[in-house]
């Protein structure tokens, strides 16, 4: 539609213009036809159209030769205007490009410009001619300013109605942002033809010499302006161009703020959830282990139940512990293996197949998993917890997808990292949400969800030196990537043999005794009645520096410990023992769960880390292997019957 309402103004403007060259060729008296038209209207075809300036941004320029113009109007009337302005669009065309539209164009709204000009002042003046000799004087100034605002107006008018069709702009746009400021030149040419004809009263070489160094000024005034405002356009492009770039980097701060505030709430979290996880260790130990014990001694089936329930109630509250043992991720180890990415996310796949096909289609649902693996990189992790990771993300897929989709798992290897890829065509998320999306306890399921997989997502990337991100869009689908360091295979460890020193057998009917350190009273008391009703002796301390004390008087087959102790750690009083004693069997048991990485049990080389809380059964295991290694015949404690 654009394109043919160009042609159609372009096509009617050639018209036009022609009929009107044609009449004013006809039109044109033959007295007029003297030396000094013609070399006015030779100096516009061959010098004044010369002297152009490029408009800025568009394919034109802008001549000085409507003084010429406005003077052959002032002196010659109507159709010697016209056709000197037919021979400036020629003129100019010709300068700037030899196409046949463009020079019939511009000539054609060259001409019918100077007709409607010469057009408006017969109709308000009753001439063209004399203009400059109007009484009173203010009527030589009214139609000197008439002259050059109509055709300021329909030249620059026409040629931005034209740039408009051909661009596919806005006129008035287009106008006012190319051609408004040309207003210059016209008013410029329209004074200066006014005031030379008024002083020189015709045409003559004289005339022409005095126009000339005054249009020359104007031409190289105006030319200077137009550099300068060029200038300013490659400043302001420049500066555009800055505050791009200020604007990007103001957007990446606020990213990295926003990710460094998610980083301290998750620590935050992660240390009260950790500490509140310990402590409750603490008292589930000692419910767990005495309720375990009291079975072992009572056979009253009334108060067998209740105790059984109390047990099972126990052993309930240490996994809700343990699930926020997972969240928290207070892990201080890297005890990570390397991981094939293509098998990782393979077992993904297969993991994941009954919720993303089987439970689907028995919904009458459609959803399709292309997986797309272009590395055989390995990473360095821990690949249930990356696992638990990617099939988090793959339910949550599922869940946005209701009405079926597309979900794509892709690998990728990008300058040292592997970027896995989990996108869905489901519901996406908004801004807000979007912001929100790894925040604990923040969740889009109302009561079927409780807000703590991503953010346990989050802080197994964080803990793998990840990052995760998600990109989404409200009805086109949402994209989560994750970013890991690659690592090259490591060959597996073989196991290691079994041929540590022994403590040498010998019978010895002497109850055995251990040492027992821990700064709670109750788990101390359990311990205590653990190992007494398993053959042994007990001695029992609050704190490190006073189980050194009992260690250096006495001889002990073995030691169990807590970690968390004021004053010296359990780990710290481990150490001590071993530089004391390389032999003696260590036991740690600890309300930190799982937290305890295996590198420090390695550095305190102690023997087994028990996490509370821990069952009877488990204490009686370590007093049965350290009898075993210390060649101690112990006698256990005849139990009650423990029923059925």
């Amino acid at each position: 539609m654009a394109h043919r309402c160009y042609n159609l103004f372009r096509y009617s403007l050639a018209v036009f213009g022609g009929a009107i060259l044609a009449l004013s060729l006809a039109r044109l008296p033959s007295q007029q036809l003297a030396w000094p038209f013609f070399v006015l209207a030779f100096a516009t075809i061959t010098v004044a159209s010369r002297f152009s300036v490029k408009i800025p941004k568009v394919s034109g320029e802008i001549t000085i030769a409507d003084t010429l113009i406005f003077l052959t109007l002032i002196l010659y009337g109507g159709p010697a205007a016209i056709i000197v302005a037919a021979l400036d669009g020629l003129g100019s065309s010709l300068h700037v490009s030899r196409k046949l539209r463009v020079v019939i164009f511009n000539m054609a709204q060259m001409t019918v410009s100077t007709f409607i000009t010469a057009a408006v002042l017969q109709t308000i003046f009753s001439t063209t001619r004399g203009l400059y000799k109007l009484e009173p004087v203010h009527l030589s100034f009214a139609a000197t300013a008439v002259m050059a605002v109509v055709q300021y107006m329909t030249n620059s008018g026409l040629v931005a109605v034209y740039t408009a069709l051909k661009n596919n702009t806005g006129i008035w746009q287009t106008w006012r942002t190319h051609y408004l400021w040309t207003s210059i030149t016209y008013l410029t040419g329209a004074s200066i033809a006014t005031i030379s004809a008024h002083f020189v009263g015709g045409l003559s070489i004289y005339s022409l010499v005095m126009v000339s160094p005054i249009v020359a000024i104007i031409y190289l005034t105006y030319q200077t302006y137009l550099k300068n405002l060029a200038t300013s356009d490659h400043n302001a492009e420049q500066a555009q161009r800055h505050i791009e770039e200020l604007s990007q980097y103001i957007a990446e701060q606020q990213r990295i703020r926003e990710q460094f505030g998610q980083v301290e709430k998750m620590s935050a979290l992660g240390e009260l959830a950790s500490g509140v996880a310990h402590d409750f260790n603490n008292t589930l130990a000692t419910i767990l282990g005495r309720g375990e014990l009291m079975l072992r001694k009572v056979s009253d089936p009334e108060i067998r139940r209740g105790l059984e329930i109390i047990v099972k109630s126990a052993a309930d509250g240490a996994g809700t512990v343990k699930r926020i043992q997972d969240f928290a991720r207070q892990r201080r180890d890297h005890d990570f293996e390397a991981i094939a990415v293509d098998e990782l996310l393979m077992d993904v796949r297969e993991i994941t197949r009954p919720r993303w096909k089987d439970r689907a289609q028995a919904n009458n649902v459609q959803i399709n998993l292309s997986l797309q693996i272009n590395t055989e990189a390995y990473v360095m992790g821990d690949p249930s917890e990356l696992r638990e990771v990617l099939v988090n993300m793959v339910f949550n897929a599922v869940d946005a997808m209701p009405e079926g989709g597309q979900l794509t798992l892709v690998a990728d290897e990008l300058q040292g990292s592997v970027e896995i890829a989990v996108s869905d065509t489901g519901t996406g998320m908004s801004h807000e949400i979007r912001s929100r999306v790894f925040d604990p306890f923040f969740t889009t399921k109302g009561k079927a969800g409780m807000g703590l997989g991503l953010a346990v997502c989050y802080g197994i990337i964080q803990r793998h030196e990840g990052t995760i991100s998600v990109d989404s869009q409200l009805g086109k689908g949402t994209t989560f990537r994750i970013a890991l360091p690659v690592a090259a295979p490591k060959q597996q460890v073989k196991p290691e043999t079994e041929d540590a020193p022994r403590l040498r057998l010998v019978p010895n009917s002497i109850r055995p005794t251990v040492l027992i350190v821990d700064d709670e009273a109750p788990v101390r008391e359990l311990l205590t009645e653990i190992m007494e009703t398993e053959g042994y002796d007990v001695v029992v301390a609050e704190n490190g520096e006073q189980a050194l004390k009992e260690f250096a008087r006495r001889d002990f087959k073995a030691i169990f410990t807590d970690v968390g102790m004021p004053g010296m750690s359990g780990w710290e009083f481990a150490r001590a023992i071993r530089e004391l004693d390389s032999q003696v069997p260590v036991a740690v048991i600890t309300g930190w769960g799982e937290a305890v990485g295996s590198d420090e049990q390695a550095n305190a080389e102690v023997d087994w880390v028990v996490s509370k809380p821990f069952s009877v059964d488990r204490i009686c295991e370590i007093a049965l292997e350290i009898a075993e290694r210390s060649g101690c015949a112990v006698s256990a404690s005849p139990a009650v019957a423990t029923g059925t």
